[in-house]
């Protein structure tokens, strides 16, 4: 299956090429609104597997290249951009299905909050802004980017797969399983994303005011 990741450059996105690239045999491109960007970030994908003796080719193109080849189209862009980023894809995705891991935040002296947004929340965002018919799934909320790109690091962590349409989503729980440490399950519908969502800002401040929980996940038992 071929990857796309929107927004590839960024934190998120480097967390799951990289997991992708070592634990899977999935196809991957990073898409970026630059592609000299998203070309230099690839090649670093690629070395920092190569150094864990796994040779993979990680291509580095505009995110409508990138939408355009792909399955799966993961929108890893900040919850601010996740609009435009869509909009300027929509005539590339053709079938793929599209996901969306952004959450809206805000903060204060207090700490963060999440910020829900009119429609109820970010994942409902990408939905409404994708072509009518492609299938929108909300995933990977919740990861904490720094523990995620580190492939020395274990995770052992949950996701939170959300979605209306029953196939999209099992094939997105499919991939999420693929990288080592994360286990999916399935949140219902689309109307349910706020409630993960909502999960990130609680996650970050319980990191913030705890040693030793940096990069802190969820795993449910």
């Amino acid at each position: 299956m071929e990857i796309a990741i929107l927004g590839g450059t960024g934190d998120i996105g480097e967390g799951l090429a990289l997991r992708w690239a070592k634990d899977t045999d999935h196809t991957l491109v990073v898409g970026s609104r630059d592609a000299e960007k998203a070309a230099d970030s690839a090649a670093d994908y690629e070395a920092t597997l190569a150094d864990r003796g796994r040779s993979v080719d990680v291509d580095g193109v505009t995110n409508p290249e990138a939408a355009a080849r792909a399955d799966v189209v993961v929108a890893a862009v900040p919850a601010y951009h996740l609009t435009d980023t869509v909009e300027a894809v929509a005539d590339d995705l053709g079938d793929a299905i599209l996901v969306s891991p952004a959450v809206g935040m805000k903060r204060d002296e207090d700490g963060f909050h999440y910020n829900r947004p009119g429609v109820g929340s970010v994942t409902e965002l990408a939905a409404n802004a994708a072509p009518e018919g492609t299938p929108v799934v909300g995933a990977f909320h919740n990861l904490a980017a720094g523990r995620l790109s580190d492939l020395d690091a274990t995770l052992e962590w949950d996701t939170i797969v959300v979605g209306d349409d029953g196939d999209a989503k099992a094939t997105v729980r499919d991939l999420a399983e693929g990288i080592e440490g994360l286990r999916a399950l399935d949140g219902g519908p689309l109307a349910n994303a706020a409630e993960v969502e909502g999960l990130t800002p609680l996650l970050i401040n319980v990191a913030r005011h705890n040693d030793g929980l940096h990069d802190l996940g969820v795993r449910f038992n």
